[in-house]
């Protein structure tokens, strides 16, 4: 377990340092370290609130939200939020609902909402046996009530992608964000396509914030 641990920590580290290679993408990718005290500590006091997920793991597994704010610290996992007047006291809770598994934390991106539930999308980019890449899908993705993951799996709602879009964003926006999601979605599979030769589907998760800045979350390799 611990050398499959390994691989996947190095895959993911090293989708990332190649991304952020690229000076059109890197400012798309928020800032993300490895889980510790000092990291968290850090990261809090400059972005004020960060995400923490699991290194292996998907579906919104065990991913928790957590937010420096006046009167201490709190965190939310799922549906439950539990509130903090120290850092050690936040730092043992998250210790005990990690369950020693590893951890990133990311800056936490305020993400745009429809109805208050916060949307994201998935594009499936899919390498024909042509040589040419093709996208299949662009969905977004709506949390569900309650909750800061959209995944479905955890009663998210499915809807295309220019209707979130449209209803999160603007209607004038439409056109622009996908635009900037399908040259996002090329330019960062020409890059791993030369550090990680063989793969041949891809799934990316944006994220529009409310400021309307694209963020890339993650990207899902599945080598042929």
């Amino acid at each position: 377990m611990g050398e499959a641990h390994g691989r996947q920590l190095a895959s993911k580290w090293a989708k990332t340092a190649a991304l952020l290679s690229h000076k059109q993408i890197a400012p798309h990718i928020p800032p993300t370290r490895m889980f510790s005290s000092v990291n968290l500590r850090n990261m809090l006091r400059t972005h004020g609130m960060v995400v923490i997920k699991p290194v292996v793991g998907a579906g919104g597994n065990g991913v928790i939200k957590v937010t420096l704010a006046s009167g201490g610290y709190t965190h939310t996992y799922y549906s439950q939020k539990r509130s903090f007047q120290s850092f050690d006291g936040l730092f043992h809770s998250l210790n005990n609902l990690r369950k020693g598994r590893r951890y990133l934390i990311q800056k936490g991106i305020r993400l745009a909402t429809i109805n208050g539930r916060p949307i994201d999308y998935r594009v499936k980019y899919v390498k024909q046996p042509n040589g040419h890449w093709t996208i299949t899908a662009m969905v977004g993705r709506l949390a569900r009530p309650g909750l800061f993951v959209t995944n479905l799996c955890r009663g998210g709602t499915q809807l295309r992608g220019s209707e979130g879009i449209r209803l999160s964003v603007s209607s004038h926006a439409v056109k622009n964000k996908k635009q900037e999601m399908r040259k996002l979605t090329r330019l960062s599979t020409e890059i791993l396509e030369r550090h990680f030769p063989g793969i041949g589907q891809l799934g990316f998760d944006y994220g529009i914030d409310q400021n309307g800045k694209m963020w890339i979350f993650e990207v899902n390799t599945r080598p042929e």
